[in-house]
């Protein structure tokens, strides 16, 4: 599906804090899709009861790839504490991927790598730009304001507080 690009310079909409959660696989022997095909077929159940709960804190994401080998999600979460509790909750299909991964992992023989990394982002610590450019990441996430309500340089961008913008897909 094709999505319109903005036209000109926008900012992301962000306000307050921002947990940014990357998280990611690496093929380490191809021929082994029995080890890594599992921990990559358990990512889309995730992502989708995830996007059917609007109260789980998920705000958006994106899957990406670094190279035939390596896949990533970058995740913007509204809390570090609806991040932990989706990957605790015991009814959740996180608790269940992570215990299966944790089986395939103790008899894997190397053949896939995981990594996670969590970041919680205070405001003032971050901004955007995006010129002619579709909603994406943190913007896609929060958001999209024009450049001008946030500050035309990056420095006064970081120094201001955030006003709301429309989330996609948003009226008004």
């Amino acid at each position: 599906m094709f999505t319109k690009p903005n036209p000109g310079r926008t900012t992301a909409a962000a306000e307050g804090e921002v947990v940014l959660f990357l998280l990611g696989m690496r093929i380490n022997h191809f021929w082994a899709p029995h080890h890594w095909l599992p921990v990559a077929l358990s990512m889309p159940g995730m992502l989708r009861e995830l996007s059917k709960d609007p109260d789980s804190g998920l705000m958006g994401g994106q899957l990406l790839t670094g190279s035939p080998r390596t896949y990533y999600l970058v995740q913007y979460w509204e809390s570090m504490d609806k991040l932990m509790a989706y990957a605790a909750a015991p009814d959740r299909r996180h608790r269940r991927a992570w215990a299966l991964i944790n089986r395939f992992e103790k008899n894997s023989g190397q053949h896939v790598g995981l990594w996670h990394e969590t970041y919680i982002v205070q405001p003032g610590s971050y901004e955007s730009i995006y010129g002619d450019m579709p909603p994406y990441g943190l913007a896609a996430a929060t958001g999209v304001l024009p450049i001008e309500r946030r500050g035309a340089s990056a420095r006064e961008r970081l120094a201001r507080g955030g006003e709301r913008g429309k989330r996609p897909g948003e009226q008004g």
